[in-house]
């Protein structure tokens, strides 16, 4: 594996319940959960931010509560992408990027911005949308003066130190399988997240200089685990990614590309591959067994 690709296998959220006394050790407060997961992962999908704005109090805590070297993935509003569906995003993400989220510091990592099975491919629309997007913590702290007054806390519109922004873009709808929806994100430098489960398109086209994924399990959605023959799968699928190499033939399927399968910048590639499977019980245990056998 090329050692320039930066390799962040992981989970989605951290305060589960049933995962006290099986991942967490018995008697660990539910303060630490995140220091300790942080401690087994090197990075991890924030999904409260999903749900709604956060304040920069509550950034600045996780920053904190996290090693040196890990790296938050960053869920961004369904507010934006569910409710208002990209209409009007201006303020609504303003306030996202003026909420605290520049409080993670180096640790900031991707923003995911995931659309509901229900929303469908309009390239005006979209295009609109990713033509916004900051790329950069200067660019973003300039747009997150444009917030309203729907913050729950101060706005936090520092920068602090130059770092680039990369943004991932998770469908769920048949209607983005066209190649002018590639052609959007490779324009935009956007990555397309593949996502694993019987629900939606997985698809594996490559559209930015890193790749994304999200296993939501593979036979029934958020409940199967993944057996030793797709981890092994996906740990080719990873290796393959990071170092710079087309997938192997067995280890993609007709209909997990957009297009012909290619590489228009032949690199290795960063990835970001969170496990959100089986309710969130077998998350750990598979993104741990992938991790062994990408270090040994």
């Amino acid at each position: 594996m090329a050692p320039q690709a930066d390799v962040r296998i992981g989970i989605s959220g951290w305060t589960y319940a049933p995962w006290r006394g099986a991942f967490y050790p018995e008697g660990l407060p539910q303060r630490r959960a995140l220091e300790y997961a942080s401690g087994v992962f090197r990075s991890i999908e924030i999904n409260g931010t999903f749900y709604g704005l956060q304040t920069p109090d509550v950034f600045a805590r996780w920053n904190e509560e996290t090693p040196d070297g890990f790296v938050f993935a960053v869920k961004a509003p369904r507010y934006i992408t569910h409710i208002r569906r990209l209409k009007d995003p201006v303020a609504p993400l303003a306030n996202f990027l003026a909420s605290g989220l520049l409080r993670l510091g180096n640790k900031l990592g991707p923003l995911l911005w995931q659309f509901p099975p229900s929303f469908k491919f309009d390239a005006q629309l979209l295009g609109d949308f990713l033509a916004l997007l900051p790329h950069d913590t200067e660019h973003a702290a300039d747009l997150a003066h444009r917030h309203d007054d729907n913050l729950k806390a101060h706005a936090w519109m520092r920068p602090g130190p130059h770092r680039r922004l990369r943004h991932a873009v998770e469908i769920r709808h048949e209607s983005f399988r066209a190649p002018a929806f590639t052609d959007l994100l490779r324009q935009h430098g956007v990555a397309l997240v593949c996502a694993d489960t019987v629900e939606w398109p997985r698809l594996m086209d490559l559209t930015s200089d890193f790749v994304y994924c999200r296993l939501h399990g593979s036979s029934e959605l958020y409940r199967s685990g993944y057996g030793t023959d797709e981890l092994d799968r996906w740990a080719r699928r990873v290796a393959a990614w990071a170092g710079g190499r087309p997938l192997d033939a067995g280890d993609y399927g007709r209909d997990d590309y957009i297009e012909p399968p290619r590489d228009p910048q032949p690199a290795p590639r960063d990835v970001y591959l969170y496990f959100d499977n089986t309710d969130k019980l077998r998350a750990p245990d598979d993104a741990r067994a992938l991790v062994g056998r990408l270090t040994h």
